[in-house]
């Protein structure tokens, strides 16, 4: 389907009136004739369907922050009265999404697509962005002061986020890595609790939980960098001296050396105490998380180690 871009509304639809269920008796009334005036997206989805009851939140949570510039209509084919309605557009797999406007479908797509795809969809159908959701502006924030070792800063965004979501996995890991970053350990553990549920099996969550057991593991050996590093050079063959360097390493936040430390110790003896150092260097890759830098060059060099 080809999209373009279509003007605001008049008025911003009432709150009520921008997410609602149809059939195939009030299609006419719930899409055809609001789309004369605004974008109107229509979910096709069934109980049954994993990937719908992924879909459908997101969606929901883009269409209501778009603050009435479009409107989103759910219709489960599972349904006997809309499999006619199905048939006619031919959905074949769902979740299936079309955009209608003036009446006429004129974009969609099929399958469960990321948050930030769906924001993309949606400001394409309006040629224009939507505004920023606070939430995400407070993680993005929290994100790069933690990068940036700003743990005060850090925490501040991610209480933000917290305030209006109290159970929010990503933010309690943040916060428990800003806490883990302060030497706060027993607080970030404290935090790293008050997930529950689905949240506490989020990978954040558990990014943050190693990231604390490696702090904890680490923070006595952070003063001791000078002296393994010593012993190191003395016997370039001393695999527990070297391990040790690179916990040192770590404690001292000097990630990228301990990174090359492990590495060299796994070349030198790739099985040496249980695959020390391969576990070692999964541990700290899954602590800093998969779009850390550092963690990323890691694992390719790792990998390439693993099958020379």
């Amino acid at each position: 389907m080809n999209s373009g871009a279509f003007p605001a509304p008049p008025q911003a639809a009432a709150g009520g009136d921008l997410v609602k269920d149809a059939s195939l008796p009030t299609f006419a009334a719930d899409v055809i004739e609001p789309s004369m005036q605004v974008p109107v997206i229509v979910d096709f989805w069934a109980p049954w369907c994993g990937p719908c009851k992924t879909l459908g939140p997101l969606i929901e949570k883009v269409v209501r922050a778009a603050n009435g510039k479009v409107r989103l209509v759910k219709v489960n084919i599972d349904e006997p009265q809309n499999q006619p309605l199905a048939q006619q557009l031919r959905i074949q797999s769902i979740p299936a999404v079309y955009a209608f406007y003036k009446g006429q479908p004129v974009d969609g797509f099929v399958g469960a697509l990321p948050e930030s795809q769906l924001k993309q969809f949606v400001e394409r159908l309006l040629g224009d962005k939507l505004a920023p959701d606070p939430v995400e502006q407070f993680l993005e924030h929290g994100h790069a002061a933690l990068e940036d070792s700003d743990f005060e800063v850090a925490l501040q965004a991610f209480d933000a986020v917290l305030q209006q979501e109290p159970e929010n996995p990503v933010a309690l890991a943040g916060q428990a890595k800003a806490l883990i970053g302060l030497n706060e350990f027993d607080e970030a553990e404290a935090t790293l609790a008050r997930a529950t549920g689905d949240g506490a099996k989020h990978q954040d969550i558990q990014a943050a939980r190693t990231a604390l057991t490696l702090a904890r593991e680490t923070s006595g050996a952070a003063g001791q960098v000078g002296e393994f590093e010593a012993k190191v050079a003395a016997d370039p063959k001393d695999k527990q001296a070297r391990l040790d360097y690179a916990a040192a390493l770590v404690g001292a936040n000097k990630r990228e050396e301990a990174v090359e430390q492990l590495l060299t110790l796994f070349k030198q003896d790739k099985k040496w105490n249980d695959e020390a150092a391969k576990k070692q260097l999964l541990k700290l890759f899954e602590a800093w998380g998969f779009a850390d830098p550092v963690a990323v060059e890691g694992r390719k060099r790792l990998s390439t180690i693993m099958f020379s």
